[in-house]
């Protein structure tokens, strides 16, 4: 800052003089904050849970909240149960996961219920994901040390039947995760933790329109509540995948042997939104305009990961669910953006064989998954065999690209529960 200061000066001869003085220039010293070009993608622990197992749902879109009861009902919502036809089921699937660049990565799924009586039924599944074998080698004459990273669930389920169209349940479901190398640190131990989910399911009685009858289908979940996972003794945790599934769809029934569902279906995850962070750097200002610049020169950092739009993520996981809703740096906008969709169509024709089509899509500035997928089903007595196959619609390649999923099912006294 350039300024003149006058000051009287008193000589020793007693004349009195006015000075003018030039001060030197200097420049005010102040902060800034410098925005970070961070992702604002939601990420999680044990991610591997949002990933459909069956083929039946994966050839919808990953969708399951409200579409007809099957066997591995517990995936989405295990109050769909308290429907079946069949007194229990048993199913087996598996999913080959980077197929493309190797073939030990998969994720299986085990699934069993029971229809208990006429309102009620529980479930138990386990989920596996394997990370296949990693090689580790200190030079080439060494000995290769082989460790097999993994992740599973394990959860039980119970249904009750409220009223003759709707349905609710509980499930409980533990969580483990050994993705750390025992080799490279002998103290290391698997993250654990629990999850509830909390469900309904609406199916209509079937009813009569001019050209064929028809039934309506909705249901909701909320998945995965619970404590956060600690993966490392540093006190770094993340957050459950928590989601919220809602869903709605209608049968069109045009005869005894043609039948027609269509459904959609809306999730949300119930973890924090990253906020904009940004470092703040001492800076001078050149130009004296209050504001950094190109012409400014760039002190030492002051504070790091400064908030500067959004809240804090650092919380527990149940106000973290409550947060999740109003978070995002970007508003009300962000927050629909942060909602992934999916549509899904089946053909059944006379409940033995059945042809599927779904789409998947997620905003491209919070993951952007989008994909097709077409599937179909075979039933033969009480086997049902369902395969499905994934066609990316992203710039962002996926995972399952292209490739072949596999279930099988064994429906135990079907048609022993006659819904109408």
């Amino acid at each position: 800052m350039n300024s003149f200061k006058k000051i009287n000066c008193q000589f020793s001869l007693g004349v009195v003089c006015i000075a003018t003085l030039f001060l030197t220039t200097v420049n005010a010293q102040t902060t800034t904050i410098i925005p970070k070009q961070d992702s604002r993608v939601i990420t999680t622990g044990v991610p591997f849970i949002l990933i459909a197992s069956d083929a039946r749902a994966a050839a919808l879109g990953d969708m399951g909240v409200a579409t007809s009861v099957d066997t591995y009902s517990q995936q989405w919502n295990p109050s769909k149960y308290a429907f079946s036809e069949a007194k229990s089921g048993f199913g087996i699937s598996y999913t080959p996961y980077l197929s493309k660049l190797v073939n030990d990565i998969f994720l299986g799924n085990v699934t069993y219920f029971n229809r208990l009586n006429d309102r009620s039924a529980f479930a138990v599944s386990l989920k596996y994901f394997s990370l296949g074998e990693i090689e580790l080698r200190a030079d080439e004459f060494s000995q290769a040390l082989i460790e097999k990273p993994n992740e599973l669930t394990l959860d039980a389920s119970y249904s009750l039947r409220l009223s003759d169209q709707f349905s609710m349940a509980v499930a409980m479901r533990y969580l483990r995760s050994d993705l750390r190398i025992q080799a490279l640190d002998v103290n290391a131990k698997a993250a654990g933790s629990f999850g509830v989910d909390i469900a309904g399911y609406y199916q209509s009685e079937e009813e009569a329109y001019n050209d064929f009858n028809g039934r309506w289908r909705g249901g909701f979940a909320i998945q995965n509540l619970g404590p956060k996972i600690k993966y490392d003794d540093g006190g770094n945790e993340n957050f459950l995948p928590t989601n919220l599934r809602l869903g709605g769809g209608f049968d069109f029934i045009f005869d005894q042997y043609n039948k027609v569902s269509v459904t959609a279906e809306v999730t949300k995850l119930l973890v924090p939104t990253p906020p904009i962070l940004g470092d703040e750097f001492n800076y001078t200002d050149e130009n004296d305009n209050g504001v950094y610049d190109e012409g400014d020169t760039l002190g030492a950092l002051v504070t790091s990961n400064v908030i500067i739009e959004g809240q804090d993520p650092n919380v527990e996981f149940l106000p973290g669910v409550f947060q999740s809703f109003g978070d995002a740096p970007g508003g009300f906008s962000e927050e629909l953006d942060e909602f992934t969709w999916a549509l899904g169509a089946e053909y059944l024709y006379q409940d033995s064989f059945a042809l599927r089509l779904g789409y998947f899509n997620e905003n491209e500035f919070k993951g952007a998954r989008k994909f097709f997928a077409m599937g179909a089903g075979f039933k033969y007595s009480t086997v049902n065999i369902d395969l499905s196959y994934l066609f990316s619609a992203s710039k962002v390649q996926s995972p399952l690209e292209n490739t072949l999923r596999f279930s099988l099912s064994f429906n135990l006294g079907d048609g022993e529960y006659t819904e109408y």
